[in-house]
């Protein structure tokens, strides 16, 4: 029964981490005529997908996405007698329009959903909401790229109103003691550099730069951080292919990945890297799979790092920025593909040919975010100047950027063990030989019951002792707790020294096996100094304070909660548990065995190392790895302990977090079927798969000892 719970609980786990490693799959829902009349310059879809609007020189139209009828739509009052000439799309309806007489119309598309609870229908009903028109070319000449940034109060327009030239409009609301306040606006024109003409113009999110495509493939970066004298702080290559004009800029959700196209099929990831010396710099995070012909289109996803590009010949291709893969390949069979849209949910995808049909299909995409290589290996995240290994599941907003590296987790699980087995092995090992070779059996039977309860205590208790009283005495103590084994260890030493030369007649008054309370005030003197030598260290050679010592000579930052600290508790938990299995090995080593030793002339300490220690090695062995299983699986002293922090270094004076411990902290919160609640099933996987294999390999060194030993 036990085997088949165990196997069964293995079941559970796999069911869960096995939807991770789907294949993204797309359904082709079929294609329908718009009528749209003139080129689509770009596309949109509300989150139900039921209707589809296309942006076009006359306007905005909406249509039916079952059958590409044509909806009824308020007509834009604001264009007057222009026409549309490019569009600025930011993501959930937020358009831009530049119009053919150098103005700006920023216009929400709003899609309101109402239920009847009569009819058991839901309808979806489409509205614009159209802002005041803005000239950014005063000339009056066609706007051929624009970026529009709007925020509370203010607003950024940007545009290319020549083959060279870029016309910026800031405006600002200034307030007023009655009514809405005044709009000031402030224009500048920055004549580009070189031989490039504009292609494609980006504002990002905050207004701070402005990025501009050139027919060369080269891109330029604008700081826009003070409007009144707006710079060209860079200019670099960006396309794949020297002389291929960039013909797509977009950002990905949270504006601060941007998706560069241009006319030879390539695709890149770029971001604002801050050097540890210098200001930002555009730097190439990655490059995806290209196309096979020039770059047409590009949509983000409003729900994660997925974006959508489609090129002139028609082709579709689904990505994941994080992962750098290329997910779902599509094509378009109406013609060249004019504009392409991602649902608000992610869960579909529609496309405009040249034609004026309509292709759409459903998506199904769980987990993008998740493959081996970004679960074990070095990412390039958003806002990081390098790959990183980082364990961090949750953000303050909606556009954060997963991070779901079990390294860390890994790193954390083996360094806990390895303090605490630092502590743990020796004292117990070394304990198990004394008590069953050397110590008085009186004593023996008060010892062993005393150290086997210990191993009943709860790690809850031990965990909340080690993090709200040890840790905070761990800290003031530190350097004496560095001098006590050294000191403890010399007094032994001398004490031993002089024991040897103590008249017979005073050793004799201490029985055999009785030696430990001596050497026990020893140890407590011993503890004394020590401690008392490490304040007068602090003081005297450290500078008064050892943490800043550590921090401005070597380098090392003191966490209060510390694999110290973990080492200690866990340690404690673990002692129990190796040394009873090792003294039962040892003092189940047959009678005759040291007897035989003894009758030879062998010292009772030849004995137990020479003879009962390799006897007992299998039992030995098998009492070390029950113990690093026992510290692989605690969590409640490692999350009380520690500061729960997933860093990847040895250092003794910092955190970690375990794999067990971020189980038991995120899966509560997690929700249920999402990609974090089924990596923190494969977490337990790993745990469950690392405690078999080490539980493997120790039976297996178990037997061949046994079988080494067995004729000793």
């Amino acid at each position: 029964m036990i085997i088949l719970s165990i196997l069964a609980i293995l079941v559970v786990i796999l069911i869960e981490v096995f939807p991770l490693f789907l294949r993204p799959e797309s359904t082709f829902e079929g294609r329908r005529a718009l009528g749209a009349g003139s080129p689509v310059l770009a596309a949109g879809i509300d989150e139900y997908r039921e209707q589809v609007y296309a942006v076009t020189a006359s306007g905005i139209r909406f249509f039916s996405a079952r059958d590409g009828s044509a909806l009824p739509a308020a007509p834009l009052e604001t264009l007057g007698k222009a026409s549309i000439t490019s569009v600025s799309d930011r993501g959930r309806g937020a358009l831009g329009l530049g119009l053919s007489d150098g103005r700006v119309v920023p216009v929400e598309v709003q899609f309101t959903t109402q239920y009847s609870a009569a009819e058991g229908v839901r309808r979806v009903e489409a509205s614009l909401k159209a802002s005041r028109a803005s000239t950014l070319d005063p000339s009056g000449r066609p706007l051929r790229a624009i970026s529009v940034v709007t925020g509370e109060g203010s607003a950024i327009l940007a545009g290319a109103v020549g083959p060279r030239e870029i016309s910026v409009v800031f405006q600002k609301r200034k307030k007023a003691l009655v009514g809405e306040g005044k709009m000031v606006e402030s224009r500048q024109s920055i004549t580009l550099p070189g031989e490039g003409e504009a292609t494609a113009v980006l504002l990002d999110g905050r207004g701070d730069d402005l990025i501009v495509g050139l027919s060369t493939g080269g891109l330029l970066r604008i700081d826009l951080r003070e409007p009144s004298t707006p710079r060209i702080a860079e200019s670099l290559p960006a396309a794949t292919r020297n002389g291929s004009r960039v013909t797509v800029l977009g950002f990905l959700l949270g504006d601060r990945s941007m998706i560069v196209g241009d006319a030879a099929g390539g695709v890149s990831r770029w971001q604002l890297v801050r050097p540890p010396k210098g200001d930002f710099i555009l730097t190439r995070m990655a490059e995806f799979e290209p196309h096979p012909a020039a770059v047409a289109s590009f949509s983000a996803s409003q729900r994660d790092k997925g974006f959508v590009t489609g090129d002139a010949e028609g082709g579709l291709k689904l990505r994941y920025a994080t992962t750098g893969r290329t997910l779902v390949s599509l094509s378009v069979q109406g013609g060249a593909l004019q504009a392409a849209a991602m649902a608000p949910k992610a869960d579909g995808l529609v496309a405009v040919d040249s034609a004026g049909g309509a292709s759409s299909w459903s998506l199904r995409n769980a987990h993008p975010e998740v493959t081996l290589g970004n679960l074990f290996g070095k990412v390039w995240y958003e806002g990081y100047d390098k790959p990183e290994l980082v364990w961090q599941s949750t953000g303050g907003t909606d556009d954060f950027e997963a991070k779901f590296s079990l390294t860390p987790l890994l790193f954390g699980t083996l360094k806990g063990t390895f303090y605490a087995l630092l502590i743990a092995v020796p004292i117990a090992l070394l304990s198990a030989i004394y008590v069953s070779q050397f110590m008085h059996p009186s004593s023996k039977a008060t010892v062993k019951p005393l150290i086997e309860v210990m191993a009943g205590l709860p790690s809850v208790v031990l965990g909340f002792i080690a993090g709200l009283w040890l840790a905070p005495r761990v800290e003031k103590v530190l350097p004496g707790l560095v001098l006590l084994p050294w000191l403890v260890g010399g007094l032994i030493l001398l004490a031993l020294a002089a024991w040897r030369k103590a008249p017979v007649h005073l050793r004799n008054r201490v029985k055999p096996g009785h030696e430990v309370m001596v050497i026990l005030p020893l140890v407590l003197l011993g503890a004394g100094l020590s401690f008392a030598a490490g304040g007068w260290l602090e003081r005297s050679v450290l500078g008064g304070d050892y943490r800043d010592w550590l921090r401005n000579i070597l380098g090392i930052t003191y966490d209060q909660r510390n694999s110290v600290v973990v080492g200690f508790a866990m340690g404690f938990a673990v002692i129990p548990i190796i040394f009873t299995i090792a003294e039962d090995s040892l003092s189940n080593v047959p009678g005759h065995l040291i007897a035989g030793s003894l009758a030879l002339g062998a010292t009772r300490w030849q004995t137990a190392v020479r003879v009962v220690l390799p006897t007992a090695s299998p039992g030995i062995f098998s009492a070390v790895m029950i113990g690093f299983g026992r510290a692989v699986g605690e969590t409640m002293i490692v999350l009380m302990a520690t500061g729960n922090t997933p860093l990847m270094n040895w250092s003794p004076f910092n955190g970690f977090r375990a794999l067990s411990a971020n189980v038991a902290v995120e899966l509560p919160e997690a929700p249920e079927g999402g990609t974090l609640y089924r990596v923190l099933f494969l977490a337990a996987l790993l745990l469950f798969a690392m405690t078999f294999v080490v539980n493997t390999l120790a039976e297996l060194v178990r037997l061949r000892l046994r079988k080494r030993f067995q004729y000793l």
